[in-house]
């Protein structure tokens, strides 16, 4: 039977997990937040004594780890049954997660645990390699971006109403860099498919972007 995947690829700051998660909610589909990947195998190796140099071990720590998606009304992303959301954030875990990510081996485990979301009803994969490489088959794909400074301007907004002291240029230029990073990057580089759609939400309400996505679908 043939299962449906939507993909929404695009650079940090688009929206991309907002709109995912919406438009997952309101089919009733399965969702995958491929970002926290390797923040959550980051963070199942804490749990062990794993030394981060063993290729192998990781792998299979890699293979055995239990994920899940909540689109409730609090989204969640849990290990093994534990929510660990809050921990996803955290320095340390972006520290690990930098260095695992370099392991052939592991990319392979993950890749394919990304894969087997994959299931009924349907699946919508956010992240920014979903329709180029872990789901290259899928029906519908969808390129989310939108330019820096509004993606910037977001991000700032969020941390400003967090109270956390930010400067509007200093995201900027962070998030170009990003930006530049991730499109030259040699394994999995953040292209556009070259039959997705294409969305540029720098003038769009979230609310918009979600109802031409899901134009798309129906």
């Amino acid at each position: 039977m043939s299962i449906p995947v939507l993909t929404i690829d695009g650079p940090s700051g688009a929206g991309k997990g907002t709109v995912s998660r919406a438009v997952a909610k309101k089919l009733g589909w399965n969702y995958l937040d491929s970002g926290s990947i390797y923040r959550a195998l980051a963070i199942a190796l804490q749990k062990q004594t794993i030394n981060l140099a063993d290729e192998l071990a990781i792998a299979t720590v890699a293979q055995s780890m239990a994920l899940e998606f909540d689109c409730g009304e609090e989204f969640l992303v849990k290990l093994d049954g534990v929510n660990i959301t809050d921990q996803l954030a955290l320095e340390s875990t972006g520290n690990i997660a930098s260095i695992i990510a370099a392991f052939p081996e592991v990319r392979r485990v993950l890749v394919q645990k990304q894969r087997n979301f994959k299931q009924l009803p349907g699946l919508v994969a956010d992240g920014r390699d979903m329709g180029t490489v872990i789901f290259p088959e899928a029906e519908i794909k969808v390129f989310l971006t939108a330019s820096a400074a509004k993606r910037a301007g977001r991000r700032y907004k969020q941390l400003i109403e967090k109270g956390i002291d930010a400067n509007l240029y200093t995201i900027i230029k962070e998030i170009e860099e990003r930006d530049r990073r991730d499109m030259e990057r040699k394994t999995a580089p953040l292209v556009m498919a070259s039959d997705a759609f294409y969305i540029d939400s720098s003038e769009m309400t979230i609310n918009s972007v979600i109802e031409e996505v899901l134009n798309l679908i129906h």
